[in-house]
């Protein structure tokens, strides 16, 4: 059965991917991003199977007037992949409240208006399948990518609580965790703080860290999606990435260590 698909952020990265790997199995899809101008190539290919929907998640109006037109360009909507997002580089005390405020409206308030808008379409036909990316770093902050980590972890209890939600009405929540993919976040998807020189020794540390290694291709996470919404029962969570499910091991053996340690001290009282 040909499926119809809406993905936010689909001009690049991972949501171009799934786009491109959603068109090649057949289905249809309507890419929704700020610019969808560089998405001319597919629709040129895919002239019967792809629409381009101009749309700023951080405007709610915008984005429920979107998911309308998005549902009756093919009839209805089987796979919503709430993809958009950027990322805001800096410390803590560097950010102004605009570049904070903006991040969040397009990380965290754009796909709570997604999910708003789509799931009334969703429960009239009884089934559906929502994507949240969020990333395989929402167990916990990282200096200098907090906001980034903030907006993503609160999208996965916002996602959890979705899932529980939705369920009686046949729809499916999957929270989507990838790891680092050269998807463009960290050039035309980052906002960056002035940089206070207080902190140009964590900054140096960071950069030694991480090195060049951009990550594999946005691509090569295609197929495990693809996979994934295919599965009658779907997982509430997915890692996406051998090397970000070991990380994501590695995180959780450590915070269930420090909780042990300091074991006595939490059962001094008695909540």
């Amino acid at each position: 059965m040909t499926r119809v698909w809406l993905i936010t952020g689909a001009s690049r990265g991972l949501g171009r991917a799934f786009a491109e790997a959603a068109l090649e199995a057949g289905d249809r899809v309507v890419a929704a991003a700020r610019d969808v101008e560089p998405l001319a190539d597919l629709a040129q290919k895919y002239p019967d199977d792809l629409v381009r929907l101009p749309l700023d998640v951080s405007d709610r109006a915008a984005v429920q007037q979107g998911v309308d037109r998005a549902a009756a360009a093919f009839g209805r909507l089987d796979i919503v992949v709430n993809n958009a997002g950027g990322l805001l580089l800096g410390m803590i005390e560097e950010a102004t409240e605009e570049q904070i405020r903006a991040h969040l409206d397009v990380n965290l308030f754009g796909a709570i208006w997604v999910a708003q808008a789509v799931v009334p379409h969703l429960r009239a036909q009884g089934s559906g399948h929502i994507l949240q990316v969020t990333s395989m770093g929402t167990g916990g902050g990282f200096a200098s990518t907090g906001f980034y980590a903030a907006g993503k972890s609160a999208l996965d209890s916002i996602s959890q609580a979705l899932a529980m939600e939705v369920e009686p009405f046949g729809i499916k929540v999957t929270i989507v965790q990838p790891g680092g993919y050269s998807t463009a976040l960290f050039t035309t998807g980052t906002t960056a703080t002035e940089a206070d020189p207080a902190y140009e020794p964590l900054r140096a540390r960071l950069a030694e860290m991480w090195g060049e290694d951009a990550g594999p291709d946005p691509s090569t996470a295609a197929p495990v999606v693809m996979e994934l919404v295919d599965l009658p029962e779907p997982p509430l969570r997915l890692i996406v990435g051998g090397h970000s499910y070991d990380l994501v091991q590695e995180m959780d053996r450590a915070r269930a260590a420090e909780y042990r340690a300091w074991e006595h001290l939490s059962r001094k009282a008695p909540g």
